[in-house]
C-alpha cells in the first residue's frame, strides 16, 4: 500500500510505501547558509514525526547546494544534527534553485514503524 501525506496537484509532502517514508525537498529562507540549513532541518524533523521516524531512521539524504563554498557551513550544521552513530548515506551536488535567493534543498528518506 502507498499512502501519500499532504498531498497537492503537484507533489506530496511525505509519501509511504513498504516501511520508508519518502520526504518532499525542503527549502527555507536566511541570510546565511546556517540558517537555512537550520531551517530545513527543523522540517525535516516536522516531516519525520508526521511520518512515524526519526533521525534514528534516516536512510539517505541527498542534498543541493547552489554553491559548493556552502559545504562547510552546511556541515557544520549538519554534523551537530545527526545522531552519533546513525549517519544516513548521502550525496551532496551543486544545482541551480528554484529561487535564487535559495542555498539549499535537502530531501530524506527514513525507515519507519
Amino acid at each position: 500500500m502507498i499512502e501519500r501525506i499532504g498531498t497537492t496537484p503537484r507533489a506530496s509532502k511525505i509519501v509511504k510505501h513498504n516501511g520508508v517514508a519518502y520526504l518532499s525537498g525542503q527549502v527555507a529562507e536566511g541570510e546565511t547558509i546556517e540558517i537555512q540549513v537550520k531551517a530545513c532541518l527543523d522540517k525535516i524533523d516536522a516531516l519525520l514525526l508526521e511520518a512515524g521516524s526519526t533521525r534514528k531512521k534516516i536512510l539517505r539524504a541527498t542534498i543541493w547546494l547552489s554553491d559548493m563554498s556552502y559545504f562547510i557551513g552546511l556541515n557544520e550544521v549538519w554534523n551537530d544534527w545527526v545522531p552519533e552513530g546513525f549517519a544516513p548515506a548521502r550525496a551532496c551536488g551543486e544545482a541551480k534553485l528554484a529561487r535564487d535567493e535559495l542555498m539549499v534543498e535537502i530531501i530524506v528518506d527514513a525507515a519507519y514503524d
